[in-house]
């Protein structure tokens, strides 16, 4: 993948050279064609097309953010109302991520997002022990971490 990326940066600067303007705009047409032509040659790669890693990145960052704007709402109806209805709890949520770096990368989103903290990681790291604010149904909520930021890890850090 880093190659590849290199290899877009390096068309992208031999198109400026070819056509002797060193401008913005020059640079984007040169790394749009020299996308295209590894878009057409990605069959030749061993690993796959870049740019999927990167919309895959893309869209777990566009998760976190509707992740953390729904919680942060969500915290401070709790905060602003008059009575304080919240069921806390902690769980065990067993997790299908493996490598410490997905693990990390688990905890730390549940831990940004507002209502919901990372307590341990278990020894093995497929048991995430986490605190809620405001918590009916453990299972619904591990349920929901595994269809958003299990699934999403998942996407940009496997093939």
């Amino acid at each position: 993948m880093a190659l590849q990326i290199l290899l877009n940066f390096i068309l992208a600067f031999v198109w400026m050279f070819l056509n002797d303007d060193w401008s913005f705009p020059r640079f984007a047409a040169g790394y749009l064609i020299g996308l295209t032509f590894i878009a057409i040659l990605r069959r030749f790669w061993p690993h796959e097309f870049y740019v999927r890693k990167l919309w895959a990145v893309v869209k777990l960052l566009a998760l976190f953010a509707k992740e953390l704007f729904i919680s942060s709402i969500a915290v401070l109806r709790h905060i602003v109302s008059p009575k304080l209805n919240i069921r806390p709890g902690i769980f065990a949520f067993r997790t299908e991520l493996r490598s410490d770096w997905e693990v990390t990368v688990l905890s730390c989103l549940i831990c940004l997002t507002p209502g919901t903290l990372t307590l341990e990681v278990s020894g093995e790291g497929d048991v995430l022990y986490i605190h809620a604010m405001d918590i009916d149904d453990a299972e619904k909520l591990g349920e929901q971490i595994k269809g958003t930021f299990e699934k999403a890890i998942m996407e940009v850090t496997r093939s």
